[in-house]
């Protein structure tokens, strides 16, 4: 009944960092490097991936998702941010909310299964060398493609569902700097029952799912690894996956702190922001850098143009 005279906000403000122009104009041009590069490391990815026949391998093809994913995922939240950085008031219609939750759920949840579709090849090229032509086709490739981006469609639906089911009459400040669903739980005036109830079911089925096979994964790579004789052969193999460890290591850590931590308040801003913003350009920096293969296929490139 106490619901009945509520009447539902048509937007939100969200808290950002802070009021003090001076740090929001430092965080301004921080943030703007941090997306150009961004944009310019995962759009490079696709490109090379694309333009050099001797990266057209299952590996490759997931890599060239994964920086699709980071592209998207980070343009979901960085450009708002840095509007609202310039501006006096940082509002977001609650239509435009839903978009960015729905948005933002669905490319996070992809991002953990290419991971663990990565993690699956690394694990076949390592541990059943022969088998994985076979194993690995293309069509196998494009289902686990399929299938990651199917997962985060549904993660997507059904947070955007949860969402639909709270009512917001009160305070519509979000304490964080993008719409998610977990400050929006905090902040509603309803039932949110069902809304956690989702929320918790999503992280169980889709982050724990994923979260395995990259372990078992590892735990065969590593156990192949020990058994090989020379160390230089025991060098050889783990430099094949030691990118894509590297990649897992900071996306899974900086999501499950942000996620596990009981607050959004203060210094947790930061973890968030480590998952959102920094995480999407790391990767095709680690993948660039430490990768004999991306980086001289960059080298043929520039020889060709």
């Amino acid at each position: 009944m106490a619901q009945s005279n509520c009447t539902q906000v048509t937007e939100f403000s969200l808290a950002g960092f802070t009021e003090d122009p001076v740090t929001q104009g430092n965080l301004f041009l921080l943030f703007l490097l941090t997306y150009l590069v961004t944009i310019v490391g995962n759009l490079g990815i696709i490109i090379l991936i694309r333009a050099s026949p001797h990266l057209h391998s299952p590996m490759y093809y997931l890599l060239g998702n994964l920086a699709f994913v980071d592209f998207c995922f980070s343009t979901i939240v960085t450009p708002k941010m840095l509007v609202d950085l310039m501006s006096e008031k940082k509002i977001i219609a609650y239509a435009g909310c839903v978009a960015q939750v729905f948005l933002f759920q669905l490319f996070g949840i992809t991002e953990y299964f290419l991971l663990a579709a990565m993690a699956y090849d690394r694990y076949m090229a390592i541990c059943h060398p022969l088998l994985y032509p076979l194993v690995m086709s293309p069509k196998c490739c494009f289902q686990l493609v399929t299938g990651s981006y199917l997962m985060g469609l549904t993660n997507g639906v059904g947070q955007t569902i949860s969402m639909s089911t709270l009512s917001f009459c009160s305070s519509s400040t979000i304490d964080l700097f993008f719409c998610d669903i977990s400050p929006l739980i905090s902040l509603s005036t309803s039932n949110t029952t069902l809304s956690r109830i989702i929320l918790t079911t999503a992280a169980s089925l889709f982050g724990v799912s994923s979260s395995l096979v990259v372990l078992l994964s590892y735990m065969a790579i590593i156990a192949t690894i020990l058994s090989i004789n020379s160390a230089e052969g025991k060098r050889k193999a783990f430099s094949t996956c030691t990118s894509h460890l590297t990649t897992v290591s900071i996306s899974y850590g900086a999501s499950f702190f942000t996620y596990l931590h009981p607050s959004s308040r203060g210094a947790d801003k930061w973890a968030v922001v480590l998952y959102t913003v920094v995480t999407p350009m790391l990767n095709p920096l680690i993948y660039s850098l430490r990768n004999k293969e991306v980086k001289e296929a960059f080298r043929r490139l520039l020889k060709i143009k």
